[in-house]
């Protein structure tokens, strides 16, 4: 839970409800309150229910949508039953749905839970406690409102700088790992073909060492944008560090490694420019089979991409493991081998 903040509060509220509802069930039901006490086991089944959900599915979106739905129901049938007593359950499920749920979403079931209270108003012993109520209502929830937004954009924030290089705006290493991760978990449930790319610049050291690390920044910044122009939205490009790139390509199949490795390689050839000339890239290209993990994955395409180096720069070795004739328009393809020394 420590790094599941949704989670956390969908399984603190219920812990809470367990603790501090069950005891107004028992005693609704040992006065005789069968009505009230029903309705306390109902909510109280519902957010067990739902927490449950959250933890075996890892589906924090509908649970925390349900939860809020339900905990604002319940309040508000809750005091329905038992008068302006049960108005104070509405004040903690108010705050708790902007964790939930998304703000707009938390406002629109706020206001239907205090608009169905007013439109019955059985729940009121006047009209000036019912427009008192309905006050601290929009009250509470515009304060919850606001501190939620302020959050959830925090939390974006750090998220981003955790997962994004502050140069370039592509993913950093940790979230390639995650991402390889996930996709072998995948490729094993059901055989999504996945592409990985490394590509790093040929010659980079010489931009730096002749214009300066200002250049070099901005060759990397523009490398990056021209390949985020070339790929498609379910491709993600990572930075491996210097100046070298991965890409993950979902569902391109092993017969299209090629074509889709040799375009981009093209595209940086003719687009790619620095003060010293065009800059040019070379590329190591690995499809992902069955058996394998994330290492043996990564090691294949830098097995390649070692070799792009050694055979001359500006092409693409795709690393398979059958032997593959040679193509041509300068792409090397070979068989596994070890990567040399």
């Amino acid at each position: 839970m420590r790094h599941d903040f949704q989670l956390s509060i969908i399984t603190l509220l219920g812990a809470c409800a367990v603790f501090g509802i069950t005891p107004f069930a028992i005693f609704r039901f040992a006065t005789g309150n069968l009505v009230a006490a029903i309705v306390d086991l109902l909510i109280l089944a519902s957010i067990c229910v739902t927490v449950t959900y959250a933890w075996r599915t890892g589906d924090n979106r509908r649970s925390g949508f349900f939860l809020a739905l339900c905990t604002c129901a319940g309040g508000t049938a809750v005091a329905t039953v038992v008068g302006g007593v049960g108005l104070f359950w509405l004040y903690p499920a108010m705050v708790t749905n902007f964790f939930l749920t998304l703000p707009i979403i938390a406002v629109a079931i706020n206001g239907l839970a205090v608009a169905g209270l007013m439109l019955h108003g059985q729940a009121f012993e006047s009209s000036e406690q019912m427009l008192s109520f309905a006050t601290t209502c929009v009250v509470v929830s515009a304060c919850a409102y606001i501190f939620a937004r302020r959050n959830q954009h925090q939390r974006e924030r750090l998220e981003r700088l955790a997962t994004h290089d502050p140069l370039t705006g592509a993913k950093n290493r940790r979230a390639m790992e995650e991402d390889m991760q996930a996709a072998v978990a995948g490729f094993e449930r059901n055989d999504m073909p996945h592409v990985l790319i490394l590509f790093d610049l040929d010659h980079f050291k010489r931009i730096n060492d002749q214009f300066g690390h200002r250049q070099g920044d901005a060759t990397l910044m523009e490398c990056a944008n021209l390949i985020q122009r070339y790929i498609r939205r379910t491709d993600t490009m990572y930075r491996f560090g210097g100046e070298e790139f991965v890409l993950i390509m979902p569902g391109v199949q092993e017969t299209g490694t090629r074509a889709v490795a040799e375009n981009l390689r093209h595209k940086l050839a003719t687009e790619l420019r620095c003060p010293g000339g065009r800059v040019t890239a070379s590329f190591g290209v690995a499809s992902l089979y069955a058996g394998d993990d994330v290492d043996s994955w990564m090691a294949r395409a830098d097995s390649a991409l070692y070799e792009a180096k050694a055979s001359g720069r500006n092409c693409v070795v795709i690393r398979e493991r059958v032997p593959v004739t040679a193509p041509e328009n300068g792409t090397v393809a070979s068989p596994a081998s070890p990567r040399p020394t």
